[in-house]
């Protein structure tokens, strides 16, 4: 039996995004636990998923039929100022993930700072996952300031 040997091909990368959003701090981590869950999607389809809001809690997508995939496990969570997951996220190869999102509030507005970490056995695919944060923090900023307007 042949082997396959690699060399170098562990790599690592670093995403942090940064908003400035007109709602209560409250009203913002609670709709980054909807849309990162229930309210979840993709551009051009929804795409729910489950995310168990307490310490030890996954974040998963469950297709129904004992089938899904899983994404994370909640490492720390404490509203509405924490959420941080650990976990392989979209990534079918020997890679895992750190997410964090902290919530700072002054005069009514939160600060968010969102941050993903990754290390492992990247493929380029992995590599675009900059754009759906990015649509994901657009999600959240605009629920977030009209559930605060309501």
């Amino acid at each position: 039996m042949a082997a396959t040997v690699k060399k170098d091909v562990l790599q690592a990368f670093e995403i942090i995004k940064e908003e400035e959003i007109a709602a209560p701090v409250e009203i913002v981590f609670e709709t980054i636990l909807e849309q990162m869950g229930p309210l979840n999607r993709l551009p051009k389809k929804p795409m729910p998923m489950v995310l168990e809001a307490w310490p030890g809690g996954r974040w998963f997508r469950d297709l129904g039929n004992n089938a899904g995939h899983f994404w994370a496990v909640v490492q720390a969570i404490k509203p509405p100022s924490l959420l941080e997951l650990s976990g392989p996220l979209i990534m079918s190869t020997p890679a895992m993930s750190n997410l964090q999102y902290r919530l700072t509030e002054e005069n009514g507005v939160t600060h968010l700072r969102f941050v993903h970490r990754a290390m492992g056995w990247l493929g380029e695919s992995d590599h675009g996952v900059n754009e759906g944060w990015a649509y994901l923090m657009e999600c959240i900023h605009t629920a977030a300031v009209e559930r605060a307007r309501r």
